[in-house]
């Protein structure tokens, strides 16, 4: 199991348009990818959009990724570098 915890910079939280990034991103690999409100401990599958979206997740709050399956390591590293640039 890999995981990382993300704080969100972008002005707007996640919205319609980097939910679709994430699930985009989330959907190449076959590992499991939950991501949880770290306040709340709310949690959605990465790989289904309107789960992303109901996060409702605000600028400002941290998300923690949870990843785990044959290929963690690569979707680890490809959602930090995703995080990292868009959200």
């Amino acid at each position: 199991m890999q995981s990382f915890v993300h704080k969100v910079n972008d002005e707007n939280g996640i919205h319609a348009r980097p939910a679709g990034s994430i699930v985009n991103a989330a959907k190449v690999f076959d590992a499991d990818i939950i991501i949880r409100k770290t306040k709340s401990g709310q949690e959605a599958d990465a790989k289904r959009l309107f789960s992303v979206m109901s996060l409702g997740a605000r600028s400002g709050e941290e998300l923690t990724f949870i990843i785990s399956g044959k290929d963690e390591a690569a979707a680890a590293a490809a959602l930090q570098k995703l995080c990292r640039e868009k959200l």
